[in-house]
């Protein structure tokens, strides 16, 4: 059994409705949700001339091999109707795999942790909420101190408790 971070989010269509919908996809499809974060939402990152993103975290236990479950997360984008025109551009749903335990993957499929994790504030929050503790099998540091020492300025917004 595997512990997976996650990170869904979506600007298009009823986001909160999305995001409701990516969680339970997955939890039919991948494995147990354990925990998840309050909705969050931040104005884009990256390609800033877009809607605002709602974004939550989610801890997922699951037996399912890593490579593997990126690609049936992909399906669970796909099936809700994702569709890939744009990179960093509006999108209906988008989940990612933060990180895997203290396993570590580059692959084409998967790389994991996620390599801009540390640098993306509207993944931090979320995250640090329910997994501050939490260490990046990379960096070794705690999801806390990540999120203290996240220059990035774009300001997160908690919308909904969990």
């Amino acid at each position: 059994m595997n512990r997976a971070y996650l990170l869904i989010g979506g600007n298009m269509g009823d986001r909160k409705a999305n995001l409701k919908r990516a969680c339970d996809e997955i939890a039919e499809r991948c494995g147990t949700i354990v925990a998840q974060s309050s909705i969050y939402e931040t104005a884009a990152w990256g390609l800033e001339d877009q809607p605002d993103f709602y974004n939550q975290a989610i801890i997922l236990d699951t037996g399912i091999l890593p490579e593997r479950l990126m690609q049936m997360l992909l399906d669970i984008e796909t099936i809700m109707g994702r569709k890939r025109l744009e990179k960093m551009g509006p999108r209906i749903i988008d989940i990612d795999i933060l990180f895997i335990e203290d396993q570590l993957f580059n692959t084409n499929i998967l790389k994991s942790p996620h390599p801009l994790m540390a640098q993306r504030r509207f993944a931090l929050e979320p995250l640090a909420e329910i997994a501050s503790d939490a260490r990046d099998p990379f960096t070794h540091k705690k999801i806390a101190t990540l999120l203290e020492e996240c220059t990035d300025p774009l300001e997160v917004h908690k919308i909904e408790e969990h």
